[in-house]
Order: structure tokens, then C-alpha cells, then sequence
């Protein structure tokens, strides 16, 4: 069965979206040069792509986590902006907001979760 193994977004700071991402989910980035960085859990890993021959188009990650109204908090004040506030879908609640390159993502709590 194919899955999900790996997301990369591309970014003009490396250094700046490591900060961001370490600051907001608590992930921790290995880096490839000065150009690129990934984390290295074993399971849906993201790297960051500095080199712009390489950019690609973005894509939407959703991101489960435990307390979405925490990680909100935590967003905008690692820098990110808030684009679409807590909403209810089916199977759960998520936000939408741009990290401080631009990209969007989404977190997102499952129904049954306490977040």
C-alpha cells in the first residue's frame, strides 16, 4: 500500500523555518549543507529545500496534534499568520496558517481528541 512518507517545502531561510518548526511542534531537523534540512523520525519525515533550482509547487500538510488551540498559540508566536481560524469538519477540528516563508498548512485534531 503506498503512503505519505515524506513532505518538502521549499524556503528562502533554512535556518529561520528550522526555528519556526522547532519552536511550534518541538521537531528537531538534520541538516544536508547549507541548503537543506529533514527531520528523521522514520515515519512522515519533511525536509526543507533552500536550493530555488529545486522549488517546487506548495501543497497543503495537515498536521494532527494534541491541543490545537495550543498550537495555535504556538504559531503565531513562532511568526507564523493565522489564514483560516478553528473550524469543525467531519472527523475533527483544524486551523489553516502560512509559516514565515509563505507555505500553508493545516492542524488538525481528530473527534475524541481532547485539543
Amino acid at each position: 500500500m503506498a503512503r505519505l512518507n515524506y513532505v518538502e517545502l521549499p524556503v528562502r531561510n533554512v535556518p529561520g523555518q528550522k526555528e519556526f518548526y522547532e519552536a511550534t511542534f518541538g521537531w528537531s531537523f538534520t541538516d544536508f549543507g547549507p541548503d537543506y534540512a529533514s527531520t528523521m523520525t522514520g515515519d512522515v519525515d519533511m525536509g526543507l529545500n533552500g536550493d530555488a533550482a529545486q522549488w517546487t509547487a506548495q501543497m497543503l500538510p495537515v498536521i494532527q496534534v494534541e491541543d490545537l488551540e495550543e498550537t495555535l498559540a504556538r504559531v503565531q508566536a513562532a511568526g507564523g499568520v493565522v489564514t483560516l481560524p478553528i473550524f469543525a469538519f467531519p472527523g475533527g477540528r483544524r486551523f489553516h496558517f502560512r509559516d514565515p516563508h509563505g507555505h500553508e498548512l493545516a492542524a488538525m485534531v481528530a473527534d475524541g481528541d481532547l485539543g
